[in-house]
């Protein structure tokens, strides 16, 4: 009986004044003030959520009129002047915007000429709540979270090393769209029944080049074609006489005399931006000391794309180190990762930091304790690209990255193998930019000599923790 009576339900008047005096606690914390974590940081601080339209600008209550911390401003260039004034008599000192393409970037710009301290997010960082998503919100959202120091910057280089990265990057689109017209000749020849691609590895090289020309100058006889092949040709002349014999249809003719047009202009725009990127090398302060920059041990094939002038010297000149030293990576790969990354290191703390922006090191999805997945994220950073580049060249290479690359290989793929060894090559640049430091080649050998002391220390140490004692045999003749 003692039992039923404990379980007897309270009266619903007792019920009711709990429940209001949970509701004043309640209330009473929330008047209270925000806790320490969570003080303003900038109070003078606005929030833009960029669009290719408009853009959706939020700033603190009370510093304009009631109704109208939030408007909306058009992308056009009398707009965004508009927009700067409006900051201005706000007071606005300070301006969070997110990343969206490349419509940010004229905002952006104007922003800094007018004084703003603007601090570009990576959209990841201002996510809002699923359910609430719209463009008023968004931007409210932003100036919220730039409020209380939330939101850290985006790496954005200096304006020489933006200018190189435009000059860089447009030399890349050059590079990648002049490849189409090659692949219209190599129809072309197909369509005629000219098999220059069966016995020349490049149609585009110098035999290539001569015999295209000759035909579209109205040259026909397969054995005078024949005579501009070259003498390191794999294929005899006879088997050039068999491929060069075809049915020469006008239309054919046409495209391919188009093609070779636009393969050409291709190659003229080339080296215009060649030229532009060697002046503003030139421009950039000597870093070298003076120091004469140490001639290639090993000499390097000429490539098709390769720059018209001598970008070895002037990146040595431009950093004070020859990245082209290191294994794998070359004269427009060091020029790729530069108009990138800059020569000023500051930006991130560390080599494992720099590594994990570029996206080359493990992922973490730990939840309860255990590892759900270790992949990474996908990364579109040029940089990055360009290391991973690099790490494929040093495969095959009698290298310590060449033997790292294969160890790694063996046991968890080529794909993780190509990170792993990139990884490594970010490590290197980090701190020849950083410190100065030369690159020292290490060759196979000695890497695999030191790996297997590795592994002998490692298994001493384990077998002294389990009572043994590790002796080596004795070398036999």
């Amino acid at each position: 009986m003692e039992e039923t009576k404990d379980l007897q339900p309270l009266p619903a008047a007792s019920i009711t004044k709990r429940y209001k005096k949970m509701a004043r606690r309640i209330r009473r914390k929330r008047k209270g003030s925000l806790p320490p974590h969570l003080k303003t940081v900038n109070e003078h601080a606005a929030g833009i959520d960029v669009g290719s339209r408009q853009h959706s600008v939020a700033v603190p209550v009370g510093s304009c009129a009631p109704g109208d911390e939030v408007l909306f401003f058009d992308t056009f260039t009398p707009d965004l002047n508009a927009l700067a004034d409006w900051l201005e008599r706000c007071s606005v000192d300070t301006v969070a915007m997110e990343s969206t393409g490349v419509y940010w970037i004229p905002l952006y710009e104007l922003l800094v000429e007018r004084g703003f301290e603007v601090l570009l997010v990576d959209t990841s960082q201002i996510k809002y709540a699923p359910g609430r998503k719209t463009d008023y919100l968004d931007c409210q959202w932003i100036q919220k979270l730039h409020t209380f120091g939330l939101l850290t910057g985006a790496f954005h280089p200096d304006n020489e090393i933006r200018q190189l990265r435009g000059y860089v990057r447009q030399r890349s689109m050059l590079v990648v769209e002049g490849s189409k017209p090659v692949q219209h000749i190599q129809k072309a020849l197909e369509q005629m029944n000219v098999k220059l691609t069966s016995v020349l590895r490049d149609v585009m090289g110098k035999t290539g080049l001569s015999i295209i020309e000759a035909i579209l100058d109205g040259q026909r006889t397969p054995e005078e074609l024949a005579q501009f092949r070259h003498a390191n040709c794999k294929e005899d002349a006879s088997t050039f006489v068999k491929a060069l014999q075809g049915n020469w249809r006008e239309e054919h003719l046409f495209s391919l005399r188009q093609s070779l047009d636009l393969w050409l202009y291709y190659k003229t725009k080339i080296k215009e931006c060649d030229a532009e990127i060697e002046k503003l090398l030139g421009d950039q302060f000597d870093l070298s000391g003076g120091k004469e920059l140490a001639p290639r041990k090993t000499k390097r094939p000429n490539r098709r794309n390769e720059l018209s002038f001598d970008g070895r010297t002037l990146l040595y000149q431009m950093t004070g180190v020859d990245l082209t030293a290191v294994e794998g990576i070359e004269e427009s790969t060091a020029l790729t990762i530069i108009s990138e990354i800059g020569t000023d290191m500051s930006a991130w703390g560390n080599a494992k930091r720099f590594a994990s922006w570029l996206k080359l090191c493990p992922g973490n999805n730990k939840t309860g304790g255990y590892n759900k997945s270790g992949r990474n994220r996908k990364s579109a950073n040029r940089a990055a690209q360009a290391l991973r580049l690099a790490a494929q060249t040093v495969a095959r290479s009698k290298t310590s990255l060449g033997a790292f690359y294969r160890r790694k290989a063996a046991t968890r793929g080529s794909s993780i193998a190509i990170k792993a060894t990139a990884h490594k090559l970010a490590v290197i640049v980090y701190s020849m930019l950083k410190y100065g430091t030369e690159y020292v080649t290490r060759s196979q050998e000695q890497y695999e000599q030191q790996y297997r002391n590795r592994q002998l220390r490692n298994l001493k140490r384990q077998a002294k923790r389990l009572g043994y004692q590790v002796l080596e045999l004795p070398k036999t003749a």
